[in-house]
């Protein structure tokens, strides 16, 4: 007899995969059969799933300073849900094909902020919301210099209207205790640092 108090299903038959609609994103319906925790496989059950390209979030450290660099700008999925649709945020992007998350962090860096990262320190990888999203997110903190950052940045051919902003790392914690900071990868950067800001400053300063 299974043990359900310790085995772990591993068991998935799809059955079918339909393709919904496509446009910027892409929303495909799946039919599929999995194991139980009790033993044997469920009945079908049919999800649809928000099919999107993997994201590099970095937060920007400049540890002599004690100081990230943090961005606003405007988000539809924000949009009658917040105050203000205009969130702060860290720098983020999408993998494209043949990238590596890596070589998306110093791109996004440069566009979205205008900084260039002597470093990258791999804080987590996480699925933001795998219930109805593939979306997998590599999150770094990235070494920079915050003398001079600032201004309005992004690529206008993809619409982007950033703002470019530094904060005192006491101001940007405060202001996740306070609700401000709203965007859950912005949180658990800032909440990572605040628990290994001495031994990422021993290090980087």
């Amino acid at each position: 007899m299974t043990d359900s108090t310790t085995s772990k299903p591993t068991a998935v038959e799809l059955i079918e995969r339909e393709e919904c609609f496509k446009g910027f994103y892409k929303v495909d319906r799946l039919h599929v059969r999995h194991e139980l925790f009790a033993g044997g496989m469920s009945d079908p059950i049919s999800r649809e799933l928000f099919v999107r390209h993997d994201a590099v979030c970095v937060l920007p450290y400049d540890a002599q300073r004690d100081e990230v660099v943090l961005i606003e700008q405007f988000r539809v999925g924000a949009l009658g849900k917040a105050q203000n649709p205009w969130l702060i945020e860290m720098v983020a992007g999408l993998i494209d094909k043949d990238e590596q998350p890596e070589e998306v962090a110093h791109r996004e860096g440069e566009e979205e902020a205008g900084l260039k990262f002597e470093a990258l320190w791999p804080i987590t990888r996480y699925f933001p919301s795998p219930g109805g999203s593939d979306e997998f997110v590599h999150l770094y903190l990235g070494r920079c210099s915050s003398a001079g950052a600032g201004g309005l940045h992004g690529l206008e051919q993809e619409g982007e209207d950033i703002r470019v902003k530094v904060w005192a790392f006491e101001d940007a914690l405060q202001a996740v205790r306070d609700g401000r900071i709203a965007n859950a990868a912005t949180i658990i950067a800032i909440q990572w640092l605040a628990l290994n800001r001495n031994e990422v400053r021993g290090l980087w300063s």
